[in-house]
């Protein structure tokens, strides 16, 4: 272990503004190879859930909730965001079983859809109370 510190030690190098950059290239970020609507969790769920996605690019992100007649219940706008893992539960997007105008949901099966760029995707969910 202690050969590993020493190594990482020699690796340092001096950024632009004079302060050392350690192990610049150890750590690199790790970018998905497809963007992918993930199944929500807890699903089902009462009274809120978490629908995470990846993205292989940047772009702008939306999901909709949708009602088994159609109708849009909810738009969560997540603005413009990098690529990566929107998994957990402070990055992927959260519903809180409510609608735009802020009245609960009644039981039943939802359909939540992305829009990221030119990708769609959309899944069921149920909420039960």
């Amino acid at each position: 272990m202690f050969s590993m510190v020493e190594d990482w030690i020699h690796l340092a190098t001096v950024a632009d503004d004079g302060s050392l950059a350690f192990g610049q290239g150890i750590l690199s970020s790790i970018k998905p190879v497809e963007t992918v609507l993930m199944p929500n969790y807890p699903n089902p769920f009462n009274p809120e859930t978490w629908i995470p996605y990846h993205l292989s690019q940047d772009a702008e992100v939306v999901v909709r909730i949708y009602d088994t007649k159609g109708r849009i219940a909810r738009t969560l706008d997540m603005g413009f965001q990098s690529f990566g893992y929107y998994a957990s539960r402070n990055k992927a997007a959260y519903w809180n079983g409510r609608t735009d105008s802020g009245e609960m949901v009644s039981s039943g099966t939802y359909f939540y859809q992305i829009q990221a760029g030119d990708y769609t995707e959309t899944r069921k969910s149920v909420i039960l109370k």
